[in-house]
């Protein structure tokens, strides 16, 4: 530019500098927050110390019982007055006290689980005194914008919490935040088709065929699918383009003025909601402060057991005051008898518990962090369980770490020990260590990042670090920081762990029924839940217009006629490792009863509205009477009767199936009896395997059955191993098994392995599947609800896998679905 225009000297540098005078800064539209009401003779701070030191004494007891916390909550407090954020804390916990008033399940996660006011406020469940964790990881004294609270609610109750936030601060300067939706490998494909003028069931039929997850051209092979190259290079070349705006799922902002004065705002198709047209990234740039109010199913399924047992079995638990020493919960997570348990149900959860094997609370936080993309790429999970079981002998590189890193066992796990490290080797200051962080995790600034290596050094050499030493450490620590998870964060969530896996060990009903009511959610469909509370001992019952209410619930065992088998073995309750019942102390053994909501076309309104009459007007004492006392179309009726939930009206299936199409027709004003059609002739009955079909129609699950029972007599005769047998099979051995597939997974971090989890009626298998098997039975691999699967066992610390040489697509009588790349 300057030699262009060298005719006029000076103009470039005057152009740049009338450019900076002209340029509009983002922040000069910042908004602030609205000041937050106090009570008279307080300000913003001193109402903060007031609501933190009540809390304080709660949860710490007196400054001469607990100095230290006491300190802590004086240092953070001074910081967060420094700073000027009394108010966000104090908008934080009042939404926090909305849900306490109205008894919602809520809980801070991520790093402020680091603050101590945070814990004296109720925001967040874990003592950070008690575990040595960092407060600066979550504010340090230098901190540019607002800190960041994540709040945890239940996700049913979630939108009340939202429209608290609406009323109490204005619509007009409240709103949600945008997110930009991209295009995904599936989404890409099917759109690229569209664009090309293939037919709908074209497109629909090559998305299906790509995994869900990945880059088209890198994990999508041309062999996996039909899709014609044009299409495939047109979806390439449209992948992580945005596709659409969305609603963040939890993040609203909240301005001291009518956010449309710095943002464009538009009504959501939802009532009562204000979307921004900016997505969190713009958000932040401009200085919007956001809050995160996020749905979590578990706190929903707790809430849901926590009512259950208390309504059932008159048992009343405190989620705050667990036994976080019972050993009975951790044998059964050392078993790996996970299912449905928050946060570690997943394949590689359940395939690490034997080999961790859990016995204290902070084991559990170890678990939540240790299966992770980035310390299984950073080769931590290995060398940690070596370490954890005596296997490996280890010590620290320099006697400075060990502060830092002998909770874990010399492996660096938690992004607080980055910090820790920091102020332990080089004499860091908190902040200095925060930044420490922020450049190592974030783009790297060649310069800013020399800086902190050079001052790393020093302070290492004046400790009497060598200089070798210590730039081995930095070089370990900027790998680590890409992939370190807030120990912080590892803690909030093993409370949920240990908090489901309490119910699913004690009550195993009540937990099968609030995770039913909680759905969609967690890793297993309801299927595979109901198939594991069975083997269990629990007793599921489908739908009935005269016991059901609208969502699942209990109710006790001997209450409804017939013959219950709760499982395989006829037992009314599985043991754990003492040998004592689950049913011991839990208010005795209760029947899980499937809402009349699960039922295909009804729905939770016109489920709620049938309960409801019959709570009015007594039970229903027929079809044509339940007809008439509530207003049911066709099609509704006719899924009741599959649905088997008129079976203490009409106990035949088809009969009651047959009458459906007329009952509809009956109206309060219509004389009764006077439909013609409502009485069945006599018909074959229903077998076992045609219920079966019909329950999967109608609820999308077999309350008392399980595919594979059906062709149980053919698999012994191809000498298929059940699943709860492959624990006896020998290392090396070459077996068959079969079943139907729950998962189909390739992580980014299997080289390109696929994995399947293959469940028969008396358990599951983990199937892994190389590249190049994959590539060979693809068509049947991807497509078949059922496997036929042959490989060789593989045993190792406990846990059992099948490592595939062959694949065969298995025949079932009863439909089943798989949730694949997930």
């Amino acid at each position: 530019m300057a030699r262009r225009f060298d005719r006029w000297p000076g103009a470039v540098q005057r152009a740049a500098l009338l450019g900076t005078e002209c340029a509009f800064e983002l922040h000069l539209v910042a908004p602030d927050l609205p000041p937050f009401p106090v009570p008279d003779g307080h300000d913003e701070a001193s109402y903060l110390r007031e609501l933190t030191r009540s809390g304080a004494r709660e949860r710490y007891g007196d400054p001469h019982r607990n100095p230290a916390a006491h300190r802590q909550l004086a240092h953070e407090l001074d910081v967060i007055e420094q700073l000027g954020f009394p108010g966000y804390f104090l908008i934080v916990a009042d939404i926090v006290r909305f849900c306490r008033e109205r008894n919602i399940l809520c809980q801070g996660r991520g790093s402020a689980a680091n603050s101590a006011v945070c814990y004296a406020l109720g925001i967040t469940k874990v003592d950070p005194v008690r575990w040595k964790l960092l407060f600066e990881r979550f504010l340090a004294p230098d901190r540019d914008g607002y800190p960041d609270i994540d709040l945890d609610i239940e996700s049913d109750r979630r939108e009340e919490v939202i429209q608290y936030v609406f009323r109490t601060h204005g619509r007009l300067r409240t709103a949600q935040v945008a997110n930009v939706i991209t295009y995904r490998a599936r989404s890409a494909v099917r759109d690229a088709a569209r664009a090309l003028g293939h037919s709908p069931g074209q497109q629909d039929a090559w998305s299906k065929q790509i995994d869900g997850w990945g880059p088209l051209r890198s994990g999508n092979a041309g062999a996996e699918h039909d899709a014609p190259e044009p299409v495939l290079a047109l979806a390439a070349s449209l992948e992580d383009f945005p596709r659409h705006l969305g609603i963040h799922p939890g993040g609203m902002v909240i301005c001291d003025r009518p956010v449309s004065e710095v943002v464009p705002i538009e009504w959501a198709r939802m009532p009562g909601r204000s979307v921004l047209q900016w997505e969190k990234d713009d958000c932040a740039s401009v200085g919007l402060v956001k809050f995160d109010l996020l749905g979590l199913g578990m706190l929903s399924a707790l809430h849901y057991m926590l009512d259950l047992v208390a309504a059932h079995k008159g048992v009343h638990v405190d989620l705050a005051d667990l036994d976080l020493d019972d050993d009975e919960v951790y044998a059964m997570l050392r078993r790996a008898d996970a299912l449905g348990v928050f946060q570690v149900e997943s394949r590689a959860q359940l395939a690490t518990l034997p080999r961790l094997a859990p016995r204290t609370f902070y084991d559990l936080a170890v678990e939540v962090a240790l299966i992770r993309p980035g310390p299984i790429q950073g080769g931590s999970v290995h060398p940690y369980i070596r370490r954890y079981t005596g296997r490996e002998h280890w010590e620290h590189d320099h006697p400075l770490l060990a502060n830092a890193l002998d909770k874990t066992l010399g492996v660096p796990l938690f992004q607080e020990q980055l910090m820790q490290i920091a102020l332990d080797v080089a004499d860091f200051t908190p902040a200095e260590a925060d930044e420490l962080r922020h450049a190592m995790g974030a783009k790297r600034s060649g310069r800013r990042m020399e800086r902190l290596r050079r001052r790393f050094l020093e302070g290492a050499a004046r400790n009497g670090m060598d200089e070798g030493t210590a730039g081995r450490i930095f070089h370990r620590m900027r790998a680590f920081a890409s992939y370190g998870f807030p120990e912080s964060h590892a803690l909030s969530f093993a409370h949920l762990v240990f908090a489901s896996a309490f119910f699913k060990r004690y009550h195993p009903d009540a937990f099968l029924a609030g995770l039913l009511r909680a759905q969609p959610m967690g890793f297993y469909s309801p299927q595979s839940l109901v198939a594991d509370a069975r083997r269990h001992g629990v007793v599921v019952r489908g739908p009935d217009v005269n016991a059901s209410l609208s969502h699942t619930t209990l109710e006790p065992v001997g209450e409804a006629g017939g013959t219950d088998v709760p499982g395989e073995s006829g037992e009314s309750g599985e043991s754990g490792e003492s040998g004592e019942s689950w049913e011991s102390g839990s208010g005795g053994a209760h029947a899980v009863r499937l809402g009349l909501g699960s039922v295909r076309t009804l729905g939770t309104e016109v489920a709620e509205e049938l309960v409801a009459e019959r709570d009015r007007g007594g039970p229903f004492r027929d079809m044509a009477d339940l007809a008439r006392r509530v207003r049911l179309t066709t099609p509704q009726v006719e899924a009741l009767a599959t649905a088997g939930a008129f079976a203490g009206l009409e106990p035949d299936r088809r009969r009651a199936l047959w009458a459906a199409g007329a009952v509809a027709q009956e109206r309060p004003g219509k004389l009764p009896g006077t439909t013609p059609g409502t009485s069945a002739p006599t018909l074959p009955g229903m077998d076992r395997l045609e219920h079966a079909v019909a329950d999967v129609w109608s609820t999308g699950l077999s309350p008392d059955t399980f595919p594979t029972e059906f062709v149980r007599d053919r698999l012994d005769a191809l000498g298929v191993v059940p699943a709860e047998r492959l624990a006896t099979v020998e290392h090396g051995t070459r077996v068959l098994v079969g079943g139907a597939v729950t998962h189909r997974q390739r992580p980014g971090t299997a080289s390109g392995i696929t994995f399947l989890n293959i469940e028969d009626e008396t358990g599951m298998v983990n199937v892994v599947c190389s590249p190049g098997l994959w590539q060979r039975y693809h068509r049947v691999a991807r497509s078949s609800p059922a496997l036929l699967v042959r490989g060789i066992v593989e045993r190792a610390d406990g846990v059992v896998s099948l490592r595939a040489d062959r694949l065969q697509h298995l025949a079932l009588g009863v439909p089943s679905t798989s949730r694949d790349f997930r």
